[in-house]
């Protein structure tokens, strides 16, 4: 049965870290795999990864991040969502539930704080599988088609109105946006909640110099898989496919064929595959396209 035909609904449970009450799937047993999701999404842009990796005999780790979801919406402001923050956060996690070390997934803004957890964190994680974002020297520096493709990082730093823009006609810009019709039931009755837009929202706000600006940010030192979609509208290929330069320790990618940005979603099946043997073993450097 496919994962598209296979979507159960697991129990949650509140998890205290770095002073916020965290909405976590914890489910399975065996190795831990922490899934970071992005924006504007919730743990359950991974309902269709969940039980494929149970059954493969993981215990898999998914949270809902700070302001997003059920978890606890902090002090709504753009401090409250550096990345160093967002990287604390999920190393309290990892101690809270008495982890040392786990094989970490990250996509969207997940992969942003993946990355950055990988670099600040190496002894805590086993591998790294980046979804759709590179290193950040890599995105950084990715030439113009990236910084076009990212245009929506700069609209994001109007506070106020980028929400009222968002919102008016019945979230018509937001639905143009994401371009993503039948994930939008899904999104609408979480973003819709107080504060929790512009909690999305401060992630970019408090973090775009990091994003735009290149920086010197240190090589990782454990094994990177990378996934990419080909039909992504906000990331080019080049920041993912430059991202092996920063990786001492190996680094491939899988460019996903026919998925729109949200591949998890939009192509499961394919993706669960190649989760699980990135999960296993470190493969060759080459790029390799997934059909």
């Amino acid at each position: 049965m496919s994962g598209t035909e296979r979507n159960p609904d697991f129990p949650s449970r509140r998890v205290q870290a770095n002073g916020l009450n965290f909405n976590v799937i914890d489910v399975g047993e065996g190795e831990p795999v922490m899934l970071v999701h992005g924006f504007p999404d919730t743990h359950a842009v991974w309902r269709k990864q969940i039980l494929a990796l149970v059954e493969a005999g993981y215990r898999v780790i998914a949270p809902d991040t700070r302001g997003c979801g059920e978890t606890d919406l902090p002090d709504n402001v753009p401090a409250s969502y550096t990345l160093p923050t967002l990287v604390d956060d999920l190393r309290a996690l990892l101690d809270a539930l008495d982890l040392e070390t786990v094989k970490l997934v990250g996509h969207d803004w997940g992969a942003v704080i993946g990355w950055q957890f990988v670099l600040a964190h190496p002894q805590r994680v086993e591998r790294y599988v980046a979804m759709s974002v590179g290193h950040p020297n890599a995105y950084a520096r990715g030439g113009i088609a990236q910084k076009l493709k990212g245009w929506y990082v700069l609209f994001f730093q109007l506070r106020g109105l980028a929400e009222v823009l968002l919102k008016a006609g019945d979230w018509r810009l937001f639905r143009l946006l994401i371009n993503y019709t039948e994930e939008w039931p899904h999104l609408r009755p979480i973003l819709s909640r107080p504060g929790r837009l512009t909690a999305g929202l401060n992630y970019y706000r408090a973090n775009w110099i990091r994003l735009l600006i290149p920086h010197k940010f240190p090589h990782a030192q454990v094994p990177v898989i990378g996934l990419f979609s080909d039909g992504d509208k906000y990331l080019t290929e080049r920041q993912m496919r430059d991202s092996g330069q920063y990786c001492d320790a190996g680094f491939r990618y899988t460019v996903v064929k026919g998925a729109n940005h949200w591949m998890q979603l939009h192509a499961p099946d394919t993706v669960n595959a190649l989760l699980l043997e990135a999960l296993c073993e470190i493969g060759p450097s080459a790029p390799e396209d997934a059909r």
